[in-house]
């Protein structure tokens, strides 16, 4: 959604935003005339009904709304800085603005957070709910939200011209792309402007980008460099999302500008610099993702160069990737290899033993999550541990004593929402598919065995897998239906295959 999303791991299609917004910021309603709604996928992944989603106990309710009333701790005033947001259009759960100068031959990022931290009582009856949430949940009808909307959506959120308490990262970075100073403190902010990727990404191809951000897209690409030099693995795979169409859902495949990877450099780079900080005080959480195994990289570079793609013996994975023409179909089959190389994410809690490499492989480098606290559990957690070292200060008791809490919550949850946004689109594809089952389609062999594969379909957009032997990875088929069955949401397909 709004946060950087390091390399997914296990699928060629996941999903960026699966609930979709009409103009004014809600999410489009359902079910709709065509009888096709996902109150059976919420019961049977027991969660609340989409008219219920935005319900919380009367406890929960009344202390957002205490907090909604109240004005921000921040004392120190940076409402000067010409902030800027850039979310999907009509997001209104706004947890980052962002502000990029150019420093000499290097840059100085600013970066606010929404401020959960100092509004929200540690064991308070929203902290405790939010435990037990661990994130947002979106789904094409509504989304589950980790916190009360009145705050996420309004109160906490960076809305433009709305002076609101933040977290803000001031981090240097040099010529070369290394982080030379990295600082974090509360402060009062204001957005200037709320962008969306395709408007701003516009805007820089007509030579006329926001002055907050003129500098994005230089900075984005030197990061993005260094990473690859550091090892990180990229998948530049299609997002797939659902949508509403006409009184149907339908799917499509969302296009990444370069907007969107630019801003999304500056996520990771927050992250990653917190990280350290947090290595270097002995205290935090963060997201890890092991180095793939020597035999796993030769594989990979053994399926590029039987796919005709270049694969020089001094380059890493991650530089083999970023090479690639998406355009192109064995393109696509490396990436979907490439998810093999990205395996065993996880959380793990900084005690102030650093012995055990802490590394996550996917972006590079140490790496924590603290830009999105609206939407994520443990972001408010990290938060607070960046502030105290940051300050010179001891971090909570309460914050180093929750994060196995924290830890534990996130891979819940995280699991969940996998779950959720994996099903929807299944299911949307069996609705999809009852209108075209008789159609020859065109697929993309993206991952061959001696007797089926998986394929990715271009048109509708659908991961899926595919009888039929002497499957090429990289080559173009056509398949066709051969099942459907809704309730388990599973579409089958055989190839078409000419007669002698």
């Amino acid at each position: 959604m709004h946060d950087a999303r390091p390399a997914p791991a296990g699928r060629a299609l996941y999903v960026r935003e699966v609930s979709p917004h009409d103009p004014s910021g809600h999410d489009v309603p359902g079910p709709d005339p065509s009888g096709h709604d996902f109150s059976g996928l919420r019961a049977d992944l027991d969660l609340p009904a989409a008219h219920e989603s935005d319900d919380f106990a009367d406890d929960v309710l009344g202390e957002a709304v205490a907090i909604s009333r109240a004005a921000p701790a921040a004392t120190t005033d940076l409402t000067d800085l010409a902030f800027v947001t850039i979310d999907p259009p009509g997001s209104l759960d706004l947890d980052q603005a962002v502000l990029v100068e150019r420093d000499g031959d290097g840059f100085t990022v600013r970066y606010a957070i929404a401020d959960l931290g100092s509004a929200i009582t540690p064991g308070g009856p929203i902290d405790v709910e939010a435990r037990r949430r661990g994130q947002t949940i979106y789904l094409p009808d509504g989304r589950i939200p980790l916190h009360p909307p009145i705050l996420s959506e309004d109160a906490l959120s960076l809305l433009p011209d709305q002076v609101r308490g933040a977290a803000v990262w001031s981090i240097e970075v040099a010529a070369d792309g290394s982080i030379r100073t990295a600082t974090v403190q509360r402060a009062l902010v204001r957005s200037v402007a709320r962008l969306d990727y395709a408007g701003a990404q516009a805007d820089v191809d007509d030579g006329t980008p926001h002055p907050s951000i003129e500098a994005l897209a230089d900075l984005g690409r030197l990061r993005r460099k260094v990473r690859l030099a550091a090892g990180a693995i990229d998948l530049a795979l299609p997002e797939q999302s659902v949508v509403a169409d006409g009184d149907d859902w339908t799917l499509r495949i969302e296009p990444r500008t370069e907007v969107d990877g630019w801003n999304a450099e500056v996520s990771l780079l927050t992250g990653m610099a917190a990280a350290e900080m947090m290595v270097a005080g002995g205290v935090g959480l963060l997201r890890t993702l092991p180095r793939p195994p020597a035999e796993d990289v030769a594989a990979f570079m053994a399926v590029a160069a039987g796919l005709g793609v270049s694969a020089p013996a001094d380059a890493s994975p991650g530089q083999v990737l970023a090479a690639l023409d998406p355009s192109r179909p064995a393109s696509m089959a490396l990436m979907t290899h490439a998810t093999a190389l990205l395996r065993g994410a996880g959380y793990e809690v900084v005690d102030g033993d650093a012995s055990h490499d802490l590394v996550h492989a996917g972006v590079g480098g140490l790496y924590a999550h603290v830009t999105a606290p609206l939407r994520r559990l443990a972001d408010r957690f990290g938060t607070e541990a960046c502030l105290a070292v940051s300050a010179g200060v001891a971090v909570p008791t309460w914050v180093g004593e929750a994060l196995p809490q924290i830890a534990e919550a996130m891979s819940s949850s995280g699991r969940r929402v996998s779950q959720a946004e994996r099903a929807a689109i299944d299911l949307v594809e069996t609705w999809v598919m009852q209108a075209r089952r008789d159609e020859e389609l065109a697929a993309i062999v993206v991952k061959a065995t001696d007797h089926d594969a998986e394929i990715l379909i271009t048109d509708p957009p659908i991961e899926a897998r595919c009888a039929g032997q002497g499957l090429v990875d990289g080559s173009t088929v056509m398949v066709r239906v051969h099942d459907i069955d809704t309730a388990a949401r599973v579409v089958t397909y055989d190839q078409v295959v000419d007669p002698l």
